[in-house]
């Protein structure tokens, strides 16, 4: 997938470090558990961000000791089992899936066998994951259904494109029946697809013109320099992302998701312009500096 959105280690307490990495940890055992060995494979930072936001508020975590899919011989600090990390796992599965698919239909020649044959070995847990989000799948299918069409077209506008994903990440909202906090967490999660879709085409820019593909960014500025234009509405999007979060109780996830969003996707931001993102985005966070 991205791994756009990932923490700052540096500026993190111990405590809080911990909680993201047993997050990470125990999305991972979720996802090994309901959906086999493949599955952990596809595990991201964005999808640890998503299981912190979509798990209810709490005091202090719940730990539980598991081994890790890595190296079945250590036992790692995980969060325990919970509906979050399932509807996360659930949520992941689906979307990187139908990510792969998109990706068979974008790449040319014998690249294309990679993602066909990843597709291939996740397409029994993405059938089984579609059992339990159904609506999901749906909105997934619909919008990126809806996004290869205005790729098709060489549509010129870049917000129109950004919107089609965002709304896409927003139907990953559970609810919850509490009207306020659905539409503040359904604004984060839109504002968090918008970013990540610039974000991504930012840092495929110069690929994409190479080998002639649809970029948005290409589409709507074309060979003329639109970096700072970029940077605007993508700082926008960080801002309302910050705004719908100090809206809502994240309980003792809070100073994670908030090094998250105040620290770390700024940094990645920087880092896709400055074009060191590339080094950054090999390393682990747990044995190196971000």
């Amino acid at each position: 997938m991205f791994g756009y959105v990932r923490p700052v280690r540096d500026e993190l307490k111990c405590r809080d470090f911990d909680l993201y990495r047993a997050a990470y940890c125990g999305l991972c055992r979720t996802m090994r558990k309901r959906y086999g060995w493949i599955a952990p494979m596809f595990l991201n930072y964005d999808f640890t961000f998503l299981a912190l936001l979509l798990a209810p508020p709490e005091q202090s975590p719940c730990y539980c000791k598991g081994r890790c899919h890595a190296n079945p011989l250590l036992k790692k600090k995980m969060l325990s089992p919970h509906p979050a990390l399932e509807l996360a796992a659930d949520e992941s599965i689906i979307l990187t899936w139908w990510k792969l698919k998109d990706q068979v239909r974008d790449t040319k020649g014998i690249k294309k066998s990679v993602p066909w044959m990843l597709g291939a070995l996740l397409y029994p847990a993405y059938r089984k994951a579609v059992k339990s989000c159904p609506s999901f799948d749906k909105i997934v299918q619909e919008k990126l259904t809806e996004l290869c069409q205005l790729e098709q077209e060489g549509c010129t506008s870049m917000d129109r494109c950004a919107d089609t994903f965002a709304q896409l990440l927003c139907g990953a909202a559970p609810k919850t029946g509490e009207s306020s906090q659905d539409r503040v967490l359904e604004q984060l999660l839109y504002h968090l697809g918008r970013w990540i879709y610039l974000i991504d085409a930012q840092d495929d820019l110069k690929e994409d013109q190479e080998q002639g593909t649809f970029n948005p960014i290409l589409a709507r500025f074309g060979s003329s320099e639109g970096e700072e234009t970029l940077k605007c509405t993508l700082d926008h999007s960080l801002n309302l992302m910050c705004s719908a979060a100090q809206l809502m109780d994240f309980g003792c996830r809070w100073p994670v998701i908030e090094n998250i969003l105040y620290l770390g996707m700024p940094l990645v931001q920087r880092a896709v312009f400055d074009q060191s993102w590339k080094q950054i985005q090999k390393q682990k966070i747990w044995r190196n500096h971000t």
